[in-house]
């Protein structure tokens, strides 16, 4: 449960920034609405995101034979761009961000967003591990449990007898018993 409430406030702060700079760069009006479709958006990507990729992909791979591995990357590009323009819309309709500017604004309000979003989710993947991690300390300190990384913990942790002989067992392959041998055989 720890795992997904943290990815999610993870994902859902990049994306609530991300809808921020949508909101700044094309005729898209997100203002306030960014916090609700922040939330929209983050349960798009998380649950419905994948699948729909995952339909996309089985389709096109119907007729992958027949393309050529740069027409392939082409086809790859379509495909994520699809996806991001239907997480979109969607979050479009759910919330209340407004598309404005005429004719041109409301292509570019639809066009420049998922392009964006791509490049966020791009980002997101490259970091996610880091963020996550941090955002899991955070919730640990919060819930006013110990933060599980190794930078916490207040020294060095002693291994026990079990654990050491465990790792010198895995460094060479050798038991200890094997290890006793041997090094009789060495002295005589």
């Amino acid at each position: 449960m720890k795992k997904w409430i943290v990815r999610f406030a993870s994902l859902l702060v990049f994306n609530i920034v991300v809808l921020l700079v949508i909101g700044f760069l094309t005729p898209a009006r997100v203002g306030w609405s960014a916090l609700w479709a922040g939330i929209i958006l983050t349960a798009l990507v998380i649950w419905i995101k994948p699948a729909v990729h995952k339909w996309f992909r089985s389709m096109a791979a119907k007729s992958a034979h027949q393309r050529t591995k740069a027409g392939e990357k082409v086809i790859e590009a379509l495909l994520a761009f699809a996806v991001a323009f239907l997480v979109w819309i969607v979050t479009v309709w759910l919330s209340g961000v407004s598309i404005g500017g005429g004719f041109f604004g409301a292509f570019w309000g639809y066009v420049l967003p998922p392009i964006i979003l791509l490049i966020g989710w791009a980002i997101y993947d490259a970091v996610d591990d880091k963020v996550e991690a941090h955002a899991g300390t955070l919730y640990d300190r919060a819930s006013g449990g110990r933060a599980s990384t190794p930078a916490s913990a207040d020294g060095p942790r002693i291994p026990t007898p079990e654990e050491a002989a465990g790792r010198r067992e895995l460094n060479d392959g050798l038991t200890e018993e094997q290890r006793r041998m041997l090094d009789e055989l060495g002295k005589s």
